[in-house]
């Protein structure tokens, strides 16, 4: 037997021998684990404790793992889908990506699930720092957000948007303000106004308007922002809903393919339809570009096209979805540069 034969054999009866630990080495790899995993000790410590050298610890606590006497377990909510969350985030280049599970009977057509702003206010309850500003732009999920707030570090609220009627403020983005202030316990800036006017003149004089010129005073000093993002459909983006049927066919000629804080994007998230935005009162595209901290929440395969959209826009760090929306963005065409990390502005790009 040549020695290339022997070592084969004995790698062999290596592995052999350690299938047959005896209780002696049962007792020691046991020991080992618990030092290394339990109490955090280095294989060097563990090592010179045992008299060994820290390769037969190394050994021995992989042979710990292959004979299931230790078992290492990765642990998140079961509403929370790890995986798929780490593949958006890196898809994307999202500073956070947090995917929950899809009501099992939801269909095609659903609205957001209601999970999303319970899940969305606790990653702001991480992200928002003392001495932050939060800003707050309209739509269901950052209401329902709002509306789940239970922690909040001390920090300024101020409203990006109007709202989609000023009939309803009360139950709408002013009321989440409200909460949030309430839970930070810092000041409001709420903005009591239409997000969409009549025409470009009636909009400049309400920005004018001292409560709403304040809160747009802030918008500079957002560092965390929270926005929805709707599909060009009705019921589905707030824009559409307001516009005209002759306007509606006028931006969908565009290729208007998703809404978000009143702005319109194709399905590769370049900006289309501008003149609408000098109707609106809302944050300008180029500031919400600047916010560190830019999270979206919007869930659902109605509206699964449509987030792609808007992370291609490069306006948008990090996304609370489901995973009917997740699986759609994972399989879509590869975006190329990662927008969201980038924060990449695709006009720019072009040209």
């Amino acid at each position: 037997m040549n020695s290339s034969e022997e070592n084969a054999v004995s790698g062999v009866s290596a592995g052999r021998a350690a299938l047959r630990m005896g209780p002696a080495e049962l007792v020691q790899a046991a020991a080992m684990a618990r030092r290394f995993y339990l109490e955090g000790k280095s294989k060097i410590q563990i090592a010179e404790e045992f008299g060994v050298s820290r390769f037969k610890v190394a050994r021995v606590l992989e042979t710990a793992l292959e004979r299931d006497l230790v078992r290492i377990e990765i642990r998140v909510p079961a509403e929370l889908d790890a995986e798929r969350s780490d593949a958006l985030r890196a898809r994307y280049g999202l500073r956070h990506a947090v995917v929950v599970e899809s009501p099992a009977d939801a269909a095609e057509d659903a609205p957001d699930p209601e999970n999303l702003g319970a899940v969305a206010a606790d990653l702001l309850g991480e992200l928002v720092s003392e001495g932050d500003v939060l800003g707050l732009a309209w739509g269901r999920s950052t209401i329902h957000m709002a509306a789940a707030l239970h922690r909040l570090p001390p920090c300024t609220v101020v409203q990006l948007t109007g709202v989609y009627d000023a009939g309803t403020a009360e139950r709408g983005s002013v009321e989440a303000v409200r909460r949030a202030a309430q839970v930070s316990g810092g000041d409001a800036h709420p903005i009591y106004a239409p997000m969409l006017l009549p025409d470009p003149a009636t909009a400049a004089a309400l920005r004018n308007q001292t409560g709403i010129a304040r809160a747009f005073e802030y918008f500079d000093k957002v560092t965390v922002a929270a926005v929805s993002i709707g599909s060009w459909e009705p019921g589905i983006s707030t824009v559409h809903d307001m516009l005209t049927d002759e306007e509606r066919g006028h931006y969908a000629s565009l290729g208007v393919a998703a809404e978000m804080s009143a702005h319109l994007f194709d399905a590769e998230g370049r900006r289309v339809g501008r003149d609408l935005g000098e109707r609106c009162i809302t944050v300008e595209a180029d500031r919400l570009r600047r916010i560190p901290e830019v999270v979206a929440i919007a869930g659902g395969l109605r509206k699964a096209a449509a987030i792609g959209a808007v992370l291609r826009s490069g306006l948008v760090t990090s996304l609370v979805t489901d995973t009917a929306a997740a699986d759609y963005l994972l399989t879509e065409s590869d975006p190329g540069i990662r927008p969201a990390l980038e924060r990449a502005d695709p006009d720019a790009h072009a040209s």
